[in-house]
């Protein structure tokens, strides 16, 4: 089956659509299929910068990437959108290609020209609702009240669920939002795969890394550490951590916590562990390659994860694979990924409570050998390769929708 992946996120641009879009067409093109990124072109300077590794560069893809020329927006540095003039470059490039199905993550400007792309070519389309932007907006916008933005964003996803013949959500508890906003079709639940190379662990390659580690973030060296992986931006609530590291501290002071990811929020994070004289107790590792992230994870001793907007939290799920147990507060994705204490414990939005179920990980070494090996068990339902072949089932499904729809008009 030839499929065309649209996404307005792509590398070197890193959050959970992109690392959804490249985990999924690595595996689908592994079994055979033939898949076409359309993605943004990103600046040069993005490029360059720590975001960009080369073993994520285009030409050492399995899978074919079609970058449109793109401009930059005012209210994100990090994000892009097409030019006016590139519809009819995309056309011509994607009949060369001859998609079989369109399959739709994103519902921005590269979103908007698939979904005209599907309908001009009248062909089957999927849309993946990743993310719920009636959340998420105001995080971009904030010149308008909340409740416009509410309906903005929602209004935004309804009108690709209403093109869609195929709807996926990574989540139950976003499947259940189609029906709220009137849709009148069952999506198939399907989480983001986790890749098996992901899990991959050479010692040599991780005392590297801890040696690395060590020798940017000296202070961290014989402290437990309390782990962050994820983009540092102000809706994962990172700062809610250094207050849970304050109150383990009073028992525990030989315990750190550590932030592995970039964003626009790093520096002001910094900042704030700075005026609140906890440098010598948090660091920052800034981009770390996904390859790399297995070791930090192996080095840790709990998984914290404060972020109460994730729709997935795949993060959580490599940390389970890894062995290593997580405390996360309980909301939206990661309800859906924990269903409970399986692999650590769940919280409330509380400081109190997330201190004292890190603390009991600390300290209770039976407690954590039995979590940690939980964990693993738990996350195995996450594996790229047992996912895959639904979404292949997914793409048939909605050849199918279309099949129909044409032979219906045929006969009329």
């Amino acid at each position: 089956m030839k499929i065309a992946m649209f996404t307005d996120a792509y590398f070197p641009r890193i959050n959970g659509v992109s690392v959804s879009v490249k985990s999924y067409a690595t595996e689908l093109s592994r079994l055979g299929h033939e898949v076409c990124v359309v993605c943004l072109e990103y600046s040069q300077e993005q490029q360059r910068s720590s975001f960009f590794n080369e073993k994520e560069s285009d030409a050492t893809a399995p899978f074919k990437i079609l970058r449109i020329p793109s401009t930059s927006v005012v209210f994100s540095k990090e994000d892009r959108i097409v030019r006016l003039n590139t519809w009819h470059y995309l056309k011509k490039s994607l009949d060369k290609f001859k998609p079989d199905v369109v399959h739709l993550n994103s519902e921005w400007t590269i979103g908007y020209l698939g979904s005209i792309y599907a309908r001009h070519r009248k062909l089957p389309c999927v849309f993946t609702f990743h993310t719920m932007w009636e959340d998420y907006l105001s995080n971009y916008v904030n010149f308008l009240p909340d409740i416009s933005l509410r309906k903005i964003g929602a209004g935004i996803v309804k009108y690709y669920l209403k093109r869609a013949d195929e709807i996926i959500a990574p989540t139950q508890r976003i499947a259940s939002v189609v029906s709220r906003y009137g849709i009148d079709k069952v999506p198939d639940i399907l989480p983001t795969g986790i890749p098996e190379e992901k899990l991959k662990y050479s010692i040599k390659r991780g005392m590297a890394v801890r040696s690395r580690l060590y020798s940017k973030c000296p202070g961290i060296k014989g402290k437990k550490i309390l782990l962050f992986v994820g983009r540092v931006v102000k809706e994962k609530n990172c700062a809610f951590l250094l207050d849970v590291l304050r109150e383990i501290q009073k028992k525990n002071k030989k315990t750190a916590v550590l932030f592995v990811g970039n964003g626009p929020y790093l520096e002001e994070l910094k900042e704030l562990a700075e005026n609140q004289n906890l440098t010598d107790s948090v660091f920052f590792t800034g981009y770390i390659p996904g390859e790399d992230l297995i070791y930090f994870y192996r080095m840790a001793s709990v998984f914290t994860f404060p972020s109460k907007t994730e729709t997935q939290g795949l993060v959580t799920v490599e940390a389970m694979l890894s062995g290593l147990p997580v405390v996360a507060i309980g909301e939206l994705g990661t309800v859906d990924v924990m269903q409970g204490d399986n692999g650590g414990f769940m919280v409330k939005d509380d400081v109190n409570e997330f201190a004292q179920k890190v603390q009991l990980l600390l300290e209770d070494q039976n407690l954590r050998k039995e979590k940690s090996l939980e964990a693993k068990s738990w996350g195995a339902k996450w594996k790229i390769s047992s996912l895959t072949p639904k979404l292949v089932e997914c793409y048939e499904k909605a050849v199918a929708v279309k099949t129909s729809e044409k032979n219906g008009l045929k006969n009329e």
